[in-house]
């Protein structure tokens, strides 16, 4: 590629970059103006004063103490309980020829495509018949259940590029199915994990609808999203407090991301080799 075209491809690239950072830049600079300055230029990227009184209204008005908290513990649960079963799962489709694969294979690709709302009442009943309305087991469970089978695909294509030399060597050293997949296979899928764990973080973690609709008569029980509605008022929108909010839900985010960029760019492009 010459100069002139690697330089354009560079300009294209930090636009379109720009046009999709651009919303976050908004917000976070509206969580630092005050109500005048926000009505009076909103799409400004730098305020005038940083007011730092937004934050603190966001965190008391929308509970976010318990809320944090709360939304900690069941994300923390649902990453652990998801990675468990996919990678299981994508373990046992992607290495082992069984009668009914190719229609799990199917099965599992197809369900990608049908929407939470579709399914939010079997859900709800299911929970409900359970016992589980108004508790984080309801919502752990839910959420956990909730259709990513997108993962199990993910898992599966990865493990059907790990050579089977590695399994016959763990296998003539005495090891089972399980110890083969804990022991040796697991650990060479730690991209495709963080790839996980992250995209299920940002699900759990902005998840709305599931913690609204299972904790109706609990309202303590809910999560940040949830809580963030409360900043909404009957007659009036705290527009600076809700962008203040929206800062502080995001930012445990955007540091799990730092944190697990690499294994997030490995994991994708592992996956796409498959």
């Amino acid at each position: 590629m010459s100069r002139i075209g690697a330089i354009s491809v560079h300009i294209i690239l930090i636009l379109i970059g720009f046009v999709w950072i651009y919303p976050f830049l908004c917000m976070l600079s509206a969580s630092f103006k005050d109500t005048e300055e926000f009505f009076a230029d909103s799409l400004s990227l730098i305020p005038a004063h940083f007011n730092l009184s937004n934050f603190t209204r966001a965190w008391n008005a929308g509970n976010f103490n318990q809320y944090f908290l709360n939304t900690f513990i069941v994300t923390a649960v649902v990453i652990v309980i998801v990675l468990a079963i996919t990678a299981t799962c994508g373990y046992a489709l992607g290495r082992y020829a069984f009668p009914g694969r190719r229609w799990l294979l199917l099965i599992f690709g197809l369900s990608i495509f049908v929407p939470l709302e579709f399914s939010i009442i079997p859900i709800f009943q299911l929970i409900k018949s359970l016992g589980l309305l108004d508790s984080r087991l309801g919502i752990i469970l839910a959420e956990a259940g909730g259709g990513h089978v997108l993962f199990v695909l993910l898992f599966a294509s990865f493990f059907r590029q790990v050579p089977k030399e590695l399994e016959e060597a763990s296998i003539i050293d005495g090891c089972g199915f399980f110890r083969t997949f804990i022991r040796v296979i697991l650990p060479l899928s730690k991209p495709i994990m963080g790839s996980v764990t992250i995209m299920q973080f940002i699900w759990t973690w902005n998840s709305f609808l599931l913690p609204l609709v299972l904790t109706l008569s609990n309202p303590a029980l809910r999560t940040l999203a949830v809580g963030m509605y409360a900043l909404r008022g009957e007659n009036i929108v705290d527009w600076t407090g809700l962008a203040a909010g929206g800062t502080i839900a995001l930012a445990p985010i955007i540091l799990l991301f730092l944190f697990l960029q690499r294994y997030f760019v490995d994991g994708m492009a592992g996956s796409i080799k498959g």
